[in-house]
């Protein structure tokens, strides 16, 4: 009689948080960062040059003399200040690629599978509550004004980047991508609170003009026109309309990134959206938002006016949203998934590390600028005050983020050497590849070479030892007494 067949063991359902990315994924998130690491330290080196020459009391005037200088047609509604062309019409590029780059998520990258997704959209909206939240209260507490709740919310990659290129942290790329996926429903998110909060009037014409270009723009991409001859024009009537119906402009590049094609067909070695975003990233990360910078962080920092920041309530809930809100809302986020859907976190990663990359988040520049001059619009000083704040609230979030990932950076490094590594030599991680005979098998016959080789070299030294011994008088193994 048989011995009873013992159950088989239950697999867990737990899923990882933080896993490794496949290896797609993990390519294309690469160059993405590449690129937007390169226009981070571009970004950082604007906002300084704007400052400087903010400043400095012999360039002053020039910087508001550049920034007030209006250009464009004034019977289209387009005669703008640099600063204006520079915040309506530069950003809409930024925009454009962050609408490729949320597509690409939702069909064909990690946003597509629910519970992948689950993790960035749920950190993405506690991240932007809290901050919105704090703001709320300190202002709700002091007597300030509220309408500048949003202005905290928002994260800017490209300057987190730049400052763990900066401080040359090695962050492994699963925490990488969850910080640039995070960024990317973010600005999904703050797109959505800048069409709903700050649209004051809306003219129908020429928002029904500008519905009529999007028609016309995803019809010709269905009809697989090509030629940049054809998009670049309409895209530029698209904006100005869309600018002149009292929609903020850059609404119209999100809607045309979102229409671009980001899966491939039978012969395609990659999609219509991935190669424009391949094309107008550097665009975007190296020129428009640098210029946007550069107009934008152009504020009067004086001894008083960095007092006031402290103060001030309005000023006091940017940074506290910043610094605060974000750490708290992105990290309690992220718990909250995994208490909820009962995942874990990776072997290789601890709490801290996912509170480290929360704190990065609160790094919050481009969009924060822009947002507080929609919401404090005809009221420089505090306009400029809210900018500050902005300035202040990114620097400390990024010197605290830099001491709380360098104490895990030796982890981080061994953790980025182990991605790295490729010892068969095929262009392919071995993390990819470990589960496979093949590897196994290539691995084998370096190895066999390998010790041929030291064969070899061994037999060659014995060789010259025992000739060494047999000539009369020669050297020893010491090598300095007879043989």
């Amino acid at each position: 009689m048989a011995a009873p067949r013992s159950p088989a063991p239950r697999q867990s359902s737990s899923r990882k948080l933080f896993g490794r990315l496949s290896l797609p994924e993990r390519t294309l998130v690469g160059d993405a960062l590449r690129t937007e690491t390169v226009g981070g330290v571009l970004l950082l080196l604007a906002a300084v040059a704007a400052l400087v020459w903010a400043n400095v009391p012999a360039l002053h005037d020039s910087y508001e003399s550049v920034s007030d200088f209006h250009f464009g047609p004034e019977a289209l509604g387009l005669h703008l200040s640099v600063a204006h062309w520079a915040a309506d019409g530069l950003l809409a590029v930024f925009f454009f690629v962050a609408g490729i780059e949320l597509k690409r998520e939702l069909v064909a990258g990690d946003l597509r599978d629910p519970r992948a997704a689950a993790l960035p959209v749920v950190a993405a909206l506690c991240g932007m509550a809290v901050p919105a939240l704090v703001y709320t209260l300190t202002n709700t507490a002091e007597a300030g004004s509220l309408a500048g709740w949003a202005v905290p919310t928002a994260t800017d990659i490209a300057f987190a980047l730049a400052v763990l290129a900066v401080i040359g942290t090695s962050l492994p790329s699963a925490l990488r991508a969850f910080l640039l996926t995070l960024a990317v429903v973010d600005d999904l998110f703050a797109i959505l609170i800048i069409a709903v909060f700050f649209t004051d009037t809306i003219h129908f014409a020429a928002l029904g003009g500008a519905a009529v270009g999007l028609g016309v723009f995803w019809l010709l991409l269905r009809k697989g026109v090509h030629g940049w001859y054809v998009y670049v024009p309409l895209g530029v009537v698209i904006w100005a309309l869309m600018y002149n119906s009292g929609v903020h402009a850059t609404i119209a590049g999100v809607a045309m990134g979102l229409m671009l094609r980001c899966t491939t067909r039978e012969g395609e070695r990659c999609s219509p959206g991935e190669r424009v975003e391949h094309l107008v990233r550097p665009l975007s990360a190296g020129l428009a938002v640098p210029l946007f910078a550069l107009f934008s962080a152009g504020v009067t920092v004086s001894r008083g006016a960095l007092g006031d920041i402290f103060t001030r309530p309005e000023t006091l809930g940017v940074v506290l949203g910043l610094v605060v809100g974000k750490t708290v809302g992105i990290f309690g986020g992220t718990w909250l998934t995994a208490r909820f859907t009962r995942a874990s976190l990776s072997d290789d990663l601890a709490w801290p590390d996912v509170f480290a990359v929360a704190s990065l988040a609160g790094i919050g520049f481009t969009v924060s600028l822009l947002i507080g001059e929609l919401a404090f619009e005809g009221d420089a000083v505090l306009t400029d005050e809210v900018k500050a704040a902005v300035l202040v609230g990114s620097l400390i979030a990024a010197v605290w983020s830099t001491v709380l990932l360098k104490v895990r950076n030796a982890r981080y490094r061994r953790l980025c050497e182990a991605e790295e590594r490729d010892d068969d030599e095929d262009g392919i991680p071995d993390v990819y590849e470990e589960d496979q005979p093949e590897y196994h098998l290539r691995m084998a016959a370096i190895h066999d070479r390998k010790a041929a080789e030291h064969r070899r070299i061994a037999a060659e030294m014995a060789a010259a030892r025992r000739a060494r011994a047999e000539v009369p008088g020669g050297a020893g193994e010491e090598g300095d007494r007879p043989a």
